[in-house]
């Protein structure tokens, strides 16, 4: 029984350690969904090639919270095989009352984990935590940029015969659009951050632009030769902005 408990607290601890994982690859910037994916993919040591990874590996601050993941999940995975090995192999006790007490503590487990209440007492804990021992600065961009609410930041891959390129962006107007640009990643693999309006878009680069979604579609869709759509657009933002002003 002592080992069928150690096994269970050997879970509790691991999903314990990837929540928090999870939390501190947020607070490097990170979506939600991202973290919770990295963070249970170093823990596991499942190693997924994704362009998330990339994000990882590129962060020295993300490259730190990982590391530790990776060598915290190989000491438990080796710890709970072998407290799991112990509860089935000791003598003196039937095999079924262990496998039913394992198999509602994993359930009860399971709920905790995808409890909203329990999320919602749990996070604020290990953010005050994280803050007294790290150097990492909370930020909440999903909120603060309100990517629930029908916005997004897209990444517009410019191709020959698209609307944005060989354009300067002042001639494009974006921002008339209620579309701001972020970067320009440039097909050399260069970065402009927080470009000028003096900066020209040509086919190989990339568009990381902040928006509404239906238009960030839109735009990134929209032909050589549309202006339609453009001054439709700017319309339609002008209409959004008058009525935000009366609301």
């Amino acid at each position: 029984m002592i080992a069928l408990i150690s096994l269970l607290v050997v879970v509790s601890l691991s999903m314990l350690v990837i929540r928090i994982g999870t939390l501190a690859l947020g607070m490097t910037g990170m979506s939600k969904e991202a973290a919770a994916f990295q963070s249970l993919s170093a823990f596991s040591g499942t190693g997924f090639t994704t362009g998330e990874a990339e994000m990882v590996v590129n962060s020295p601050e993300r490259r730190r919270i990982t590391s530790y993941l990776i060598r915290i999940g190989s000491g438990g995975a080796i710890s709970a095989i072998a407290s799991l090995v112990l509860s089935f192999t000791s003598a003196g006790e039937a095999a079924t009352p262990r496998l039913l007490i394992l198999a509602c503590g994993i359930a009860v487990l399971a709920v905790l984990s995808q409890s909203e209440w329990f999320n919602r007492m749990l996070t604020p804990a290990i953010k005050w935590g994280l803050r007294r021992t790290t150097t990492l600065d909370v930020r909440d961009f999903a909120s603060l940029l309100h990517l629930r609410d029908h916005y997004g930041v897209a990444e517009l891959e410019v191709d020959k015969g698209d609307w944005l390129a060989r354009s300067r962006l002042k001639d494009l107007n974006l921002p008339g659009e209620g579309v701001a640009v972020l970067g320009i990643l440039r097909g050399d693999g260069s970065y402009v951050g927080a470009p000028s309006q003096e900066s020209q878009l040509r086919p190989g680069d990339t568009l990381i632009a902040y928006g509404r979604n239906e238009r960030l579609r839109e735009l990134a869709g929209r032909g050589e030769t549309d202006q339609h759509s453009h001054e439709r657009a700017i319309a339609d933002q002008s209409t959004r902005a008058a009525i935000a002003d009366r609301a």
